[in-house]
């Protein structure tokens, strides 16, 4: 298997990856076979082989050695990846590109013996269905090229904005981690619907819709949300009633808060040592 056929060299095969590598083959940016997927699980490799049609190997040097690597682990195993001989294999000219939240390019490029040029993604889960949203930042040595080719790739999968570095910690509390918050609301306002006499499947299907039609709204009409909720909100009405009790709850407070946490954990990972990315 000659790495030079391989555009992208994979090295992690989970649910991420997967969906990048689906967006991209799918858009017609790359080719199945312009892609192998370097996975330590056997049972993963043949599921990616067999739903991707990608080359699939269990050494990451295999990867290591395609002109760009995307890296696709968690935090807390990046080390060990990065230690196991990966930075004799990439080349000072290789693009490398990380997804992994809380790992700093300085921290990858070190690792990597000065070697490569490094691009910091942050994308999230809905990239699995086309509508993500992914936030570059360029690391050491990355060049205009590698940002535009980059875009591309993520691009397929939705939208991408481009931000500094020191910006990703507030990315991954807003769109990073976003759709975990959703998905909270969601229980939330099934659990009511169901409490109030609906059939989950049905409470399940309004909440679902409610949502992702807000979002469309707000998409489309450019309007300040606070605006649009007032416009949903009439005076003495149902819907004020609710706002109230939020209010009284203190609920967007701790939101904001929550929110706010989340980017602190994000930079207290990226402050750990080198050895020490766990709980995440």
């Amino acid at each position: 298997m000659g790495v030079e056929t391989f555009e992208l060299g994979v090295i992690g095969g989970g649910n991420m990856s997967k969906a990048i590598i689906a967006s991209a083959t799918a858009s017609g940016f790359l080719r199945t076979e312009q892609i192998v997927v370097a996975e330590p699980l056997a049972e993963r490799r043949a599921e990616l082989g067999e739903t991707l049609g990608v080359a699939c190997v269990a050494e990451n040097l295999v990867a290591g050695r395609c002109r760009r690597v995307m890296l696709a682990v968690k935090p807390q195993v990046m080390s060990g990846v990065l230690s196991a001989g990966l930075a004799e294999v990439i080349s000072g000219e290789t693009l490398v590109i990380s997804i992994a939240a809380g790992v700093s390019s300085a921290f990858l490029y070190e690792k990597l013996c000065g070697r490569g040029r490094v691009v910091r993604v942050m994308p999230n889960t809905p990239i699995m269905v086309g509508a993500g949203a992914s936030a570059i930042c360029p690391g050491p040595r990355a060049t205009s090229a590698d940002l535009s080719w980059t875009r591309e790739l993520f691009a397929a999968g939705g939208l991408v904005v481009e931000v500094e570095e020191k910006l990703i910690d507030a990315v991954v509390a807003v769109s990073g981690s976003g759709p975990a918050y959703f998905f909270y609301l969601f229980e939330a306002m099934i659990t009511a619907g169901v409490a109030e006499g609906l059939d989950r499947a049905t409470a399940t299907q309004l909440a679902v819709a409610t949502c992702s039609g807000a979002a469309k709204l707000q998409a489309q009409t450019g309007q300040d949300p606070a605006e649009l909720r007032r416009q949903v909100t009439s005076p003495g009405g149902t819907t004020q009633r609710a706002i109230e009790t939020l209010d009284t709850a203190g609920v967007q407070e701790s939101l904001v808060k929550a929110f706010r946490a989340c980017a602190q954990r994000s930079r207290e990972i990226g402050k750990q040592e080198s050895t020490d990315y766990t709980d995440f």
